[in-house]
Formats: C-alpha cells, sequence, structure tokens
C-alpha cells in the first residue's frame, strides 16, 4: 500500500502522525515481545503435542517444565491471538430405543454359527457407526 500512496496520505486517514508511522516502523520490540514469540512457539507445540485437548490450566505446567514462566491469563491472550482452541468432548448420543412397543423378529439361528451347507444362513449387522453433530 506504501508503494501506491504517499505515506502522508495514509498516515492522514489513519489518523496516525507522520512521525508515529516512522516511529513505529523503526521501533525494536520489547523483551516481553521476544519472549511473547517464544512462548507463542512452545503454546503451539505443546497443542499439537497434546492433540488440541490442552487447556491453559494443563498447559500452563507443560510450559513451565519447558522453562517458560506464564501465568493462565497470558497463556489466554496468546491462545487467543493464535486462535487455537481445545477440542470438546462430544457428548455419548444413544440411538436405539429399547422401550418401544414394535414387533421383534424371532431369534432363528440361536447361537448356531457353523451351517451345514452354503447359504443356509444369512447375517447382517445394524450398527449405527457414530456420526458428527
Amino acid at each position: 500500500m506504501r508503494l501506491d500512496y504517499p505515506i502522508a496520505s495514509l498516515c492522514r486517514s489513519f489518523g496516525v502522525s507522520r512521525s508515529g508511522f516512522y516511529a513505529w516502523l523503526n521501533s525494536i520490540p520489547s523483551e516481553r515481545a521476544k519472549v511473547d514469540e517464544r512462548l507463542k512457539l512452545a503454546i503451539t507445540a505443546v497443542h499439537k503435542q497434546s492433540r488440541e485437548t490442552y487447556g491453559p490450566l494443563r498447559m500452563q505446567p507443560e510450559l513451565a517444565a519447558q522453562g517458560f514462566k506464564a501465568g493462565r491469563d497470558r497463556i489466554i491472550r496468546l491462545r487467543r491471538v493464535l486462535a487455537l482452541r481445545c477440542k470438546q468432548k462430544q457428548k455419548f448420543k444413544a440411538t436405539t430405543n429399547s422401550n418401544h412397543q414394535l414387533p421383534v423378529a424371532e431369534n432363528l439361528l440361536n447361537q448356531t454359527f457353523s451351517p451345514s451347507s452354503p447359504n443356509e444362513v444369512w447375517v447382517t449387522d445394524i450398527s449405527v457407526p457414530q456420526q458428527a453433530a
């Protein structure tokens, strides 16, 4: 954008002084910003290592073991900046209703799994695989 428009026009439209823009452009990162960058890498690594299941409370001791001294709120802030979220455990959803008045097929096989000839017994599985909500 700086190549297409003069700096003075851009600063005026964003409500920033030219000297403030150049001070920001030439500023060096603070110690906290440098530590935050290293901490972001460590948080991302712990997040992947835990298969995206650790929240800030479980992540804090892991980071302390790696030598990072960070409080819960700082970890929360950096996780928000990185857009890291924990995977939520899904509640089990029962799909079978055994309390019904519908007819139930008779068990003709009676646990006899050794037929005497081919095509004498045919079976199937009616279990329902777990589906995403």
